[in-house]
């Protein structure tokens, strides 16, 4: 049996799936001095953000913007994607109409496209207009993770000084008049019909049986009130105590790779690097940069805060095992081919990637890697 894809030395690719190695193959890769890793798992990411509006208040057109994201993902290593699309009260960028588009334009895509790119929808809490949207999506299957937002009242605060809101209402296209009275509506929205729309959310998560975070959570009493709602990731926890609660309950943490890669949070909270030191990280995600998973494992291996394999795990089999995706993470047969080949270095780079199968990226020092059978085929007949 010919393989479709065939990884020197030991890994096998055919019908789209990791099998064992066998003579022959349509295209063959010298993986020699490359790391071999699973397809990486992106659990949060909100830089398609930039794909969609490159500058503020600038839209692209939604296909031409997600050809553009899947060359990025691709080229980062990220075989599967949650986009972190925010569904707020605010005009723009994380309006219901751009949610609406993107979640269209992800219907359109083929079945097999790759990279997988699913929603991950943020529910800003205090945006019960577009509740009724988020319940039927929900219901459609069209919703692959939900997280609980509560920006709104951090907003509020800011909106006397103009600078501190420049960027938001930039983002939303709006004059700063404009809104202020949007954002001083939603926030006027009585606390108990905010706690229904949430119930309304957990419960038709819970029916869909699709992953549930909570984000940003303060306290453990915090934790405590949306793992009630059945919200057992907690997504970027802003202290140590909430992490460690959430990891004696037995429920994923999430933290930002950047963090890793910068040397720690960018609002001055907790080092994310810490947290995968001391057992309190269970998955690392994009949060903003794509790029930064891949240099997040192997600084946390340099530095000795995990091992390589550990390191790698929080990309990919705990980011499998907390979407609930049993058929990706890992390089053992009958997984999904989503494999990512590395050039290991003070700076390293990824070389090759394998998505659903397919080879989908190829870097420049990678075309003398490949050759292929139709190609020897093909010049054999021409001779």
């Amino acid at each position: 049996m010919m393989n479709d894809v065939l990884i020197n030395p030991g890994i096998a690719v055919a019908g789209g799936l990791i099998v064992p190695a066998t003579e022959g193959a349509t295209v063959t890769i010298d993986a020699t001095g490359l790391d071999i890793l699973p397809g990486f798992l992106d659990v949060h990411g909100d830089a398609f953000e930039r794909a969609l509006s490159p500058r503020p208040g600038v839209m692209l057109p939604i296909d031409i913007a997600l050809a553009e994201l899947e060359a990025q993902l691709l080229a980062a290593g990220v075989t599967t994607a949650y986009l972190a699309v925010t569904l707020s009260w605010e005009a723009g960028l994380r309006s219901a109409g751009t949610y609406r588009h993107l979640r269209d334009a992800l219907r359109r895509r083929p079945v097999g496209a790759v990279p997988d790119l699913r929603l991950h929808v943020r529910f800003e809490a205090h945006n019960l207009a577009a509740l009724d949207l988020a319940l039927e999506d929900i219901a459609a299957g069209d919703v692959h993770m939900l997280s609980f937002n509560d920006h709104t009242p951090g907003i509020v605060r800011k909106l006397p000084n103009p600078a501190a809101v420049a960027k938001i209402v930039e983002r939303a296209g709006q004059s700063y008049e404009e809104f202020c009275a949007d954002a001083r509506r939603a926030g006027d929205i009585p606390l108990a019909d905010i706690a229904a729309g949430r119930d309304k959310l957990g419960a038709a998560a819970r029916q869909a049986g699709i992953p549930i975070a909570s984000h940003d959570d303060t306290t453990p009493e915090e934790r405590a009130a949306f793992r009630a709602l059945g919200a057992r990731i907690s997504e970027f926890p802003t202290t140590v105590e909430v992490a460690r609660d959430a990891i004696a309950h037995g429920e994923p943490t999430v933290m930002g790779a950047p963090n890793v890669v910068r040397g720690g949070s960018h609002t001055g909270w907790h080092g994310a690097e810490a947290l995968v030191q001391a057992g309190f990280c269970s998955v690392l995600c994009s949060d903003y940069h794509y790029p930064s998973m891949l240099h997040a494992i192997y600084r946390i291996a340099r530095n000795g805060s995990a091992g390589f394999a550990a390191a790698t795990d929080l990309i990919t089999k705990n980011a499998a095992a907390l979407a609930g995706l049993t058929d990706r993470g890992t390089l053992t047969a009958g997984q999904r081919a989503d494999i990512v080949l590395v050039a290991p270095s003070a700076v390293p780079k990824i070389v090759a990637v394998v998505a659903g199968g397919k080879l989908a990226y190829l870097a420049p020092e990678g075309v003398g890697r490949v050759s292929t059978n139709f190609c020897e085929q093909n010049v054999a007949r021409k001779l």
